[in-house]
Formats: C-alpha cells, sequence, structure tokens
C-alpha cells in the first residue's frame, strides 16, 4: 500500500460520518494503544500564571453575601427587607442563616451599596 499524505488522509476523513469517525478512533487507540484526548483540554491549562488572570473578561455580575449579623441583628435584619422583597420572616431566617446570599447578580454599584448599607448597620459582607 502507497504511502498518502496527510492531505490525503483529511480527504478521506472528510468523507466518513460522524460513526465511522469515531469507529476509527477506536479502532485507532487500539492498535497503537494511546488515547485520544479532545483538544479543548489541552486548550484550557493556562499558559503561564499571569496570561490566565489577564484572559478572564470584566466580572459584571457580583454577589453581596452576608457572613455575619453582628451585635445589631435587628438592624441588619430591616437592611435585609430594604434591599430584598422578603417578608420580616424570611429576612430574619436570611440572617439567621448566614452566610448567605442577601442579593445575587447584580452591578458593581448596587453591589457596593448594598455592601455599605450592611456594613452601616453592623453586619460582615462579602461581595463576590
Amino acid at each position: 500500500m502507497a504511502k498518502l499524505s496527510q492531505d490525503e488522509l483529511l480527504e478521506q476523513f472528510s468523507g466518513m460520518t460522524i460513526l465511522e469517525l469515531s469507529d476509527f478512533v477506536k479502532a485507532f487507540e487500539e492498535r497503537f494503544d494511546v488515547e485520544a484526548a479532545a483538544p479543548v483540554a489541552v486548550a484550557a491549562a493556562p499558559a503561564g500564571g499571569g496570561a490566565a488572570a489577564e484572559a478572564e473578561p470584566e466580572k459584571d455580575e457580583f454577589d453581596v453575601i452576608l457572613t455575619g449579623a453582628g451585635e445589631k441583628k435587628i438592624q441588619v435584619i430591616k437592611v435585609v427587607r430594604e434591599l430584598t422583597s422578603l417578608g420580616l420572616k424570611e429576612a430574619k431566617e436570611l440572617v439567621d442563616g448566614a452566610p448567605k446570599a442577601v442579593v445575587e447578580k447584580v452591578n458593581k454599584e448596587a453591589a457596593d451599596k448594598a455592601k455599605e448599607a450592611l456594613e452601616g448597620a453592623g453586619a460582615s459582607v462579602e461581595v463576590k
């Protein structure tokens, strides 16, 4: 059998169905005792420590997490009610169950305002 060039092999593969290609890959792996890895897995690995941070898009949605009610629990419950549409019982449960998200998927400005209001009432807050 004559040796096929890379272009000729690609031309042959382009005429195959997905099922035929899948069977070919399995046979290739068995014959040469190798395992085909998805190219996405290789691309997902960061090239360098700093490059990964630069590649991430700027975050535009934030969650405000109540981590603790502090000394003035009643004041914190009032602020939680102002920030959300929760009733008294639900707001109290949220504060008692801290750490919990008070507001989720808001812009930076709204997250900062919520954090400021909660901290002003004596709560400890985290923005993620």
